[in-house]
């Protein structure tokens, strides 16, 4: 397993909570925060994809390989969209190991379907696991630096969240993913705002890598494909994300309030909705000027 290839590792007395860590992105940070010093609580349900069922092994298994490379690790299997869950695992953290200084929001489920053909709970279940699910964990971290802070502790805390290019850029099929994954994007930059007075920075990702949902999105399954050629760098490999998660968790790391685009070895900045070109007059537009005049925004 690749690690910072320095003497001191990089996450050394950090303590970190990843959520979604049985399986995909969330095992590969995991293993690589243990491999660089951290301590880890891997939270994981272990349910499919569309949120259903209850396995505990996939994050036991993640738990004993870090234990087997002499690293630290407990498991939690609470809801992170669940109010009392979420507190139960920010407590889980600071019972084992004294703090938590990382929370990388990484849980999600899929429920693709086409606008017209959604269900109300298809809508409101990926929008709970992965908007509410960001939310409830970081609250109840954010409480808890905030009380630091109160109590004059210097606190280098970071906070990284999953959105995806499906709610930056647009996929269809994933009106309720996409809407999640946009509104975390926005969550992240307010975090960024509300709680750098705390010392705590809050950044996103959205990352392009084979994982349960990708192999199960439209479009998707036949591209993440592994190489057939051993010796071919694999673009799709999940670990290939990880390093960009685990720099944005060092505590000397000065980034906040960015979404960045990862995949295989390339990281991407995204540019945040912005303002650009207007039209402006001195008084109130009637429908035909705007007829007229819009095509200065928008062309056409």
């Amino acid at each position: 397993m690749a690690t910072s290839g320095k003497g001191t590792r990089a996450l050394d007395g950090r303590v970190a909570i990843i959520t979604g860590a049985g399986r995909g992105l969330g095992r590969e940070y995991a293993l690589l925060f243990a491999a660089e010093g951290a301590k880890v609580v891997v939270n994981d349900l272990g349910g499919a994809i569309d949120g259903s069922g209850d396995d505990r092994t996939p994050a036991q298994q993640v738990v004993d390989e870090i234990a087997a490379m002499g690293g630290e690790a407990v498991v939690n299997a609470d809801n992170v969209a669940d109010w009392e869950g979420g507190k139960r695992l920010v407590d889980s953290a600071i019972e084992a190991f004294g703090d938590v200084h990382v929370l990388v929001n990484n849980a999600g489920i899929l429920r693709d379907r086409s606008l017209v053909n959604m269900s109300e709970a298809e809508w409101d279940d990926v929008i709970e696991v992965h908007l509410k699910g960001h939310f409830v964990p970081t609250r109840w971290a954010a409480a808890h630096w905030r009380e630091q802070h109160k109590a004059g502790e210097t606190v280098r805390a970071s906070v990284i969240n999953t959105s995806s290019t499906s709610g930056l850029l647009g996929n269809p099929g994933q009106t309720n993913y996409g809407a999640a994954k946009a509104g975390i994007a926005a969550f992240t930059q307010i975090c960024a705002m509300e709680l750098a007075k705390y010392g705590v920075r809050s950044n996103a990702i959205a990352p392009a890598a084979r994982t349960r949902l990708t192999e199960a999105t439209p479009g998707l399954s036949d591209v993440v494909r592994a190489p057939d050629e051993p010796d071919r760098f694999d673009v799709w490999d999940p670990a290939n994300v990880a390093p960009l998660v685990a720099y944005l968790a060092k505590e000397d790391c000065a980034v906040s309030g960015k979404v960045f685009f990862a995949q295989g070895g390339k990281v991407q900045l995204f540019q945040p909705w912005t303002l650009t070109t207007a039209i402006e007059q001195n008084d109130r537009w009637t429908i035909a000027e705007l007829e007229i005049e819009m095509q200065k925004l928008v062309g056409g």
